[in-house]
């Protein structure tokens, strides 16, 4: 039977399909075969060196294991609880606030304005949705303003109210408000 040589045939031929799915040449590298006699490069001690904690049998490299010095699990301090700054040294307690000044809202808005969360945004304050706003008292406010904000320094509320504008304070539902 003579073959079928038609641009369809060669077209289905160099099809490509889970069938002659093939690693490129030269990216897999046939296993390291260890112990097989010393004419092969790995026998013998089988690669392992002649002598040591690492040569014998159950011998493994732990993750954690610094070479017998004391571990940095074990180094770093032990102080408890989310109370203290300090302590929890990978702190997945720690709250975290966005801090807006009282000279950034000096210079984006203008007397007798509310300052909400929307309109932090929209001036390029308080870009991250869903972590708590704190006003801190860096700078001077020299205008009456209604800021709405998670939380609040007491220099700076005391500089808001003393410029006739007042502070309110936003409570999350989920308990993400701060204190003060």
């Amino acid at each position: 039977m003579a073959e079928d040589r038609t641009p369809a045939a060669e077209e289905r031929e160099e099809r490509i399909g889970l069938h002659n799915l093939k690693p490129a040449r030269g990216s897999r590298r046939p296993r390291k075969r260890i112990g097989r006699g010393e004419g092969s490069g790995t026998g013998k001690t089988s690669g392992r060196g002649q002598k040591g904690w690492g040569s014998r049998s159950g011998a493994k490299r732990r993750a954690r294991f610094e070479g017998g010095q004391n571990p940095i699990h074990m180094r770093m301090r032990k102080l408890r609880g989310p109370h203290m700054q300090k302590s929890m040294p990978f702190e997945p307690f720690r709250t975290h606030t966005q801090p807006v000044n009282l000279a950034d809202l000096e210079a984006r808005f203008d007397s007798g304005d509310a300052v909400t969360l929307e309109a932090l945004h929209a001036h390029g304050l308080a870009k991250k949705k869903g972590i708590p706003v704190k006003v801190l008292a860096k700078g001077e406010l020299s205008k009456p303003l209604t800021v709405h904000a998670h939380g609040f320094s007491a220099a700076a509320r005391e500089r808001i109210e003393a410029a006739g504008g007042t502070c309110q304070v936003i409570v999350e539902a989920e308990g993400g408000g701060l204190p003060k």
